[in-house]
């Protein structure tokens, strides 16, 4: 039995990574690890929360000794590091929560995995630590860390921590980088849900300055096959790129969710534009294709119909998390114990 500590996984990515391992691989022990914070939510765990080879466990990766407590007890060996803050924007407002938790939080992971002889430890990444691509080109394993934003210079330095424990203690890390994700369950301040959303609603779409900036989109099950794939196969100490080589401005993508919902491209309103907002991203994901049999599976033209279906069918979910419900149950309900 493996024993397998996966930190965030009550956020998007996670959930849904949880949710497909946990009733394909029953050897597999799942212990979810996560802050519930604003983007964490227990309602995405719901298919396996029953579940005899899953529990749950709220806490904050930067608490020393909770972690020791949680390895000793469940003698984790294997760590899929999804906890981070991730949304650009709130680390425009204020950096120094991504420090902690995703600088500070992952370097605190890290220790406790080195005293625990963790047998492979798998930091999940993004593409935006490579910054910002002109009209060609693609981004490498290779590529230079360029990263342009408080997000992308946490997640930088998060990367760059958990490999240098591989090369000077011989702690067995991977580290995964991907592209945009989208799909189910994702919270509704990111580009994709919030169209969605607004639209439903007849609210206004905001875009940000001229609509074109670019971005490599995967649907998330395609990333959570490649995740498994690293964490089953992967080579220690290398850098997997993950990235469905879908790429789209996204003022096409608002379009389109406008088409499928009925709705007058009139919605649309052009905003000011973020700071130092990165004009495009392009993954090469060739490495992973070829060294570990990995190719994504969903083209965008489906899969976003799906998502869209997905948030037309599930109000009540995203409605409850806009009211602040979900939220403040947990708060509650977490405060008691």
């Amino acid at each position: 039995m493996k024993n397998i500590l996966v930190t965030g996984g009550a956020g998007f990515i996670g959930s849904n990574f949880i949710n497909y391992l946990v009733d394909k691989h029953k050897d597999w022990n799942i212990i979810n690890f996560d802050k519930l914070t604003y983007a964490g939510n227990l309602e995405n765990l719901k298919p396996s929360e029953n579940k005899e080879n899953y529990c749950f466990i709220k806490g904050d990766i930067t608490n020393s000794d909770l972690l020791e407590f949680v390895f000793n007890k469940y003698e984790i060996k294997y760590v899929i590091n999804f906890a981070a803050e991730s949304h650009v924007d709130r680390s425009i407002l204020g950096a120094e929560i991504f420090v902690r938790t995703n600088v500070l939080g992952t370097l605190n992971l890290l220790e406790i995995a080195k005293r625990s002889n963790v047998e492979k430890f798998l930091q999940i990444s993004t593409d935006e630590v490579y910054g910002s691509l002109g009209t060609e080109g693609k981004f490498s394993e290779t590529t230079s860390l360029a990263p342009n934003s408080p997000y992308s210079s946490s997640k930088a330095s998060a990367d760059m921590l958990a490999l240098s424990y591989e090369h000077t203690f011989g702690l067995p890390v991977v580290v995964t980088r991907c592209s945009n994700n989208y799909g189910p369950l994702q919270f509704p301040e990111k580009l994709i849900p919030l169209m969605i959303i607004n639209a439903i609603n007849n609210k206004k779409l905001p875009v940000y300055g001229d609509g074109m900036n670019v971005r490599d989109w995967i649907y998330v099950l395609d990333h959570n096959k490649a995740i498994e794939k690293v964490f089953e196969n992967g080579k220690i100490g290398e850098v997997y790129n993950i990235g469905a080589d879908q790429e789209m401005p996204n003022i096409e993508i608002v379009k389109l969710i406008l088409k499928k919902l009925g709705k007058s491209e009139n919605l649309i309103e052009y905003v000011k534009d973020r700071p130092g907002h990165d004009r495009r991203y392009a993954i090469d994901s060739t490495k992973i294709q070829t060294e570990l049999n990995w190719t994504p599976e969903q083209k965008f033209e489906d899969a976003i119909y799906y998502t869209i279906d997905w948030y037309l069918n599930n109000k009540q979910w995203w409605e409850r998390i806009i009211s602040g419900e979900y939220q403040n149950y947990y708060e509650t309900m977490y405060s008691n114990r």
